[in-house]
């Protein structure tokens, strides 16, 4: 299982381009706006000879934070929101980290809210951000500006494309390990949270 701060980064990669990552003529989601669908990640790391496998859920409020639900092989659950991270491992906690004692996180939370906010500053200022369109559909590269950053690190590149949504990320880093992550089902939605998401989401602090 990945530390919960380097998979967080991954997250907030993975998830920040499925809320800008749209056509023009589709504006970023708004307060009271969430963003769900389903995901299949693969992760190619050097000396095993097929990807690790997982397929999940997530869920994107905007003003509120990313629930990450992975189901297979693992029941894993992240969630990211103004106050910080928390873990979950077959529905019970198994780590919180607030933002106070992460500043690292807070900044990640904050690239996540521009993002959904529309607010390509908070993306530009870690990460020289490329836009490509044609028939067969849209791609956004982005590359980190510094690699020494903690905010970027330890990333080489993330292509994004896709057409109505986002239907592929590709994380690439620097040693050569790299994630390929598909994502469907997505629906865009302004009807109130309910259950379990809406409980994780709206805790007061992790």
């Amino acid at each position: 299982m990945m530390r919960p701060l380097r998979f967080a980064l991954l997250l907030v990669m993975a998830a920040a381009p499925l809320a800008f990552g749209r056509p023009l003529e589709q504006p970023p989601l708004h307060p009271g706006e969430s963003l769900s669908g389903r995901f299949v990640q693969e992760r190619h790391l050097a000396g095993l000879s097929a990807p690790l496998v997982s397929q999940g859920r997530f869920l994107l409020a905007a003003g509120k934070g990313l629930v990450w639900h992975t189901e297979k092989p693992f029941d894993t659950t992240i969630v990211i929101t103004p106050a910080g991270l928390l873990q979950l491992v077959d529905g019970r906690e198994v780590q919180r980290l607030p933002a106070a004692r992460a500043p690292f996180l807070a900044r990640l939370y904050t690239m996540l809210g521009g993002a959904l906010g529309g607010d390509w500053s908070a993306m530009a200022q870690d990460f020289s951000v490329e836009r490509r369109s044609g028939e067969a559909g849209w791609t956004i590269l982005l590359k980190p500006l510094a690699g020494d950053d903690p905010a970027a690190a330890p990333l080489q590149s993330i292509a994004v494309t896709g057409r109505a949504f986002v239907d592929s990320v590709e994380i690439r880093r620097p040693n050569g390990d790299w994630d390929h992550l598909r994502f469907s089902d997505e629906v865009r939605s302004s009807a109130p949270l309910a259950g379990a998401d809406a409980r994780l989401l709206e805790t007061d602090a992790p």
